[in-house]
């Protein structure tokens, strides 16, 4: 993973890094708008596909280790927007906590909140870094209507921004899988 680093003048401006973020989530919204294709679909045995988009915001912190190896804990808040009809739902908030080691990957655990407040737990995986950035998802469960889901995603992960301080804002990209309800 990498990052991108704030030039000095913006970093005392946190309003103006906030408002960068807003307008280009606004912008990732507006370009799934408009667009009639069916990117969802359901498969045989109960299987929906789907395609989205997760962004988030939140803290890492770094322990370099020998050579160019370095290790990180972060976590992240966001939200996660399934752009598809018909989808499991129009939007999710996020939370994860994602351990990284440059040299054996990443692991971490996300929880996706729907609008109702059900949840769907995930375990991620995968190696996470800038030569090799595959991250993989996993349903392990959920709360509500998400009781007893199982499926997984992929996707990429893009440092926007990052500070010396640890903050982070990052987007998916290909974000794609599918999920089948327990029971409903």
């Amino acid at each position: 993973m990498s990052t991108a680093v704030v030039p000095r003048q913006w970093q005392d401006s946190g309003a103006f890094a906030h408002g960068i973020f807003l307008a280009f989530f606004v912008l990732l919204l507006l370009c799934g708008c408009g667009r009639e294709q069916k990117v969802s679909q359901e498969v045989p045995d109960g299987w929906r596909e789907f395609l989205g988009t997760w962004t988030a915001a939140g803290n890492r912190s770094v322990m370099q280790m020998s050579g160019s190896r370095r290790t990180s804990v972060a976590t992240f808040k966001g939200s996660v927007a399934l752009l598809e009809s018909p989808r499991p739902s129009v939007g999710f908030r996020s939370e994860a906590i994602v351990f990284n080691d440059s040299a054996t990957g990443l692991i971490g655990r996300a929880v996706w909140t729907d609008e109702n407040g059900d949840q769907a737990f995930s375990e991620l995986s995968g190696q996470g870094n800038a030569i090799k950035n595959e991250i993989k998802g996993t349903f392990v469960g959920g709360t509500g209507r998400y009781a007893g889901i199982s499926g997984e995603y992929s996707f990429a992960w893009k440092f926007l921004t990052g500070d010396e301080d640890g903050v982070v804002q990052g987007r998916s990209t290909g974000l794609a899988g599918r999920m089948r309800f327990g029971s409903q």
